[in-house]
């Protein structure tokens, strides 16, 4: 089927449609093949990005993941970047909130790529999120050198990209690597995002070494999609909370309207960002809708 060079020294699955998987061998080359049926009985159901033990042309183990995120199903990740544009689709605070409190949980690192960066100004998102430590990049197509630095930030690593449908992701694949030819879709004017052109997760080959997955974009997120927080462990997904959570005077202080909390004394003294505790609000309210079943 072809040839590509995995960064490991196992297989590695870049693609599942249907029951099939296409797997990269440690020598590079492809192979379309089933799984064998007593993995999902075992609760080892193959995830794009696993790595796998192969018996001759069958899937016979999964290997231990160091992460995975739920929908779409993705495992091994390195990074997941966000691609935030600044117009056409407006950039969604909230949204973008939550997949770093994901990334937190899953011990992903984030990446931030803004683009359009040439029809708005990106100071004041730029501001605000390198402010906690996640890393940035400018995407300029005007610009190589900004695209040379998103290529050195996936090389060998295995990545994802998404965010809001029309921010974007698939225009930069495209830009980073143009023998992709991933398909792009047109903005909806009345909608104001773009149609759903990415169908299923799949990990892209990259020239420099590494992979990088597209995922199908939205424009609402369910934290559920990618896991599932609970309410108590979500203050550990917002980094900037930590100084002062241990000051609350609660131990089980929910950090949302709790008088004498250190977090909301930190919020009105401007020390965290209105928006950032607002998204955390709202996740939390989400939070405690969780059943136990869904754990």
């Amino acid at each position: 089927m072809g040839t590509v060079k995995p960064e490991a020294q196992h297989s590695i699955i870049i693609k599942s449609v249907r029951g099939l998987y296409t797997v990269a061998s440690p020598d590079g080359v492809l192979t379309e093949c089933p799984a064998r049926g007593v993995l999902r009985k075992k609760g080892q159901e193959p995830y794009v990005g696993d790595y796998v033990r192969m018996d001759g042309d069958v899937i016979a183990e999964v290997l231990p993941r160091k992460n995975e995120i739920i929908r779409p199903p993705l495992a091994n990740l390195d990074q997941l970047c966000f691609v935030v544009s600044m117009c056409e689709p407006q950039p969604n605070l909230r949204l973008l909130d939550k997949f770093i409190a994901v990334s937190a949980y899953k011990d992903i690192v984030p990446l931030l790529l803004l683009t359009k960066i040439d029809l708005a100004s990106c100071e004041a998102i730029h501001q605000l999120y390198s402010s906690i430590g996640i890393p940035i990049l400018l995407v300029d197509y005007k610009d190589p050198a900004s695209l040379e630095r998103v290529r050195e930030a996936f090389a060998g690593k295995v990545s994802a990209l998404t965010g809001n449908s029309g921010a974007g992701k698939s225009t930069l694949l495209n830009a980073l690597d143009s023998s992709l030819a991933i398909p792009t879709g047109e903005i909806s004017q009345k909608l104001g995002r773009g149609r759903h052109t990415t169908r299923h997760a799949q990990l892209y080959p990259l020239a420099n070494g590494g992979f990088i997955a597209d995922t199908p974009g939205f424009s609402t997120f369910d934290t559920q999609r990618y896991a599932v927080i609970r309410k108590e462990e979500l203050a550990d997904c917002f980094a900037e909370f930590a100084e002062f959570t241990e000051n609350c005077r609660f131990h089980d202080c929910s950090h949302t309207c709790e008088k004498g909390c250190a977090v909301l004394e930190a919020v009105a003294e401007g020390r965290i960002s209105q928006s950032r505790h607002e998204s955390y609000c709202d996740m939390y309210e989400e939070a405690k809708q969780i059943k136990e079943w869904m754990l």
